[in-house]
């Protein structure tokens, strides 16, 4: 063999060799590392206009090439794929045929109704906010969790919880569900004997999650929270009613409601505590942890009534007596009056 054939087999192999070498380790051209979501719908073409969109991809036609190989389109799975700087349209490919996924940070947070919660949720998953509607409204759902209808909120434990984008609602539930054991320990449920004793009536999950949505809906101010507490279940135990404007506007369903009127004390509803003795059906809202704790470390206090601080600073005047209250309450509505605050 002629010595110049066998030069130009060598650069042939070479030139193989590089190019074998540069499609197999063909990347994205990113400055950091960013996320591709993959839903029911995609399928390789749409999943192909996504990676040049947002991945900076070295070639295109690696993936096709490399999607035809593996045959992606019979292998694709929902999610979130990480892809870096470092990543490989290989690798990239490989993982969403095996469904190898990145996780996100889910937060859970305390919401006024089931319906806003499921926004909530929607918005970081994939799955969509009316599906999560109607499988909270669900009776037969709501049964299988544990809950009624009016108990509901006190299955969600506001937090941050690593789960994966595409997880279903009955595993999202389920996760729900052991997320609410583990808050509810062998600590906190120790706590409810005292606090029984305290509100002087048996105090259950159900009633301190209840409670503790009503302190919540009082103030943002963590520090008041066992003090509010503390004042709810002295009515309790001296069978006063409870007296909550928050149950008051959550029974009438308006939340934009600042100004609590004598015409809204006579909604006719379970959830009105003005009218009905003891605490409502369930929780007002999904209550934080700081408000459970709240009441399950609760103050050890006289107070009966309170009041918001006339500087509207978010916190409150508390009193003992009827007549002190009296003069909170006029401060308080004059403050109203100055600002312009009729509802």
């Amino acid at each position: 063999m002629p010595k110049w054939i066998g030069g130009a087999l060598c650069c042939i192999v070479a030139v193989i060799a590089v190019s074998a070498w540069w499609v197999y380790n063909c990347g994205f051209q990113l400055k950091e590392t960013t996320y591709l979501y993959i839903d029911t719908d995609d399928n390789v073409d749409s999943i192909s206009q996504k990676i040049e969109c947002q991945a900076a991809p070295e070639s295109m036609r690696v993936f096709h090439l490399f999607a035809g190989l593996l045959n992606l389109k019979d292998r694709i799975h929902t999610g979130r794929y990480e892809v870096s700087p470092q990543h490989t349209m290989l690798n990239l490919i490989r993982n969403i045929r095996n469904h190898n996924e990145k996780p996100i940070m889910l937060v859970v947070p305390s919401t006024r109704t089931m319906d806003a919660m499921a926004g909530k949720l929607a918005n970081q998953l994939m799955i969509d906010s009316i599906s999560i509607k109607q499988y909270l409204k669900d009776e037969g759902n709501i049964k299988a969790l544990g809950y009624t209808k009016e108990t509901l909120p006190g299955l969600f434990i506001p937090n941050t919880y690593e789960v994966y984008w595409d997880i279903s609602i009955p595993k999202l539930m389920e996760r729900m569900q052991k997320e609410n054991a583990a808050f509810w320990n062998e600590k906190r449920v120790d706590k409810l004997k005292e606090v029984s004793q305290y509100a002087g009536e048996e105090m259950t999950k159900e009633k301190v999650t209840t409670l503790a949505s009503i302190v919540d809906s009082e103030t943002a101010n963590n520090g008041e929270k066992p003090t509010i507490a503390a004042l709810y279940m002295n009515r309790m135990r001296k069978s006063m009613a409870l007296q909550s404007d928050p149950t008051v506007i959550y029974a009438i369903g308006d939340f934009s409601i600042r100004r609590v009127l004598h015409e809204h004390l006579k909604v006719e509803s379970p959830y009105n505590t003005y009218r009905n003795l003891g605490l409502p059906p369930g929780p007002i809202r999904v209550p934080s942890i700081a408000g459970i704790d709240a009441v399950l470390n609760h103050d050890k206090n006289s107070y009966i009534y309170m009041c918001a601080k006339e500087d509207f600073s978010g916190t409150h005047n508390f009193a003992v007596s009827y007549r002190e209250h009296l003069d909170n309450a006029s401060k308080y509505t004059k403050a109203l009056n100055a600002r312009g605050i009729l509802r």
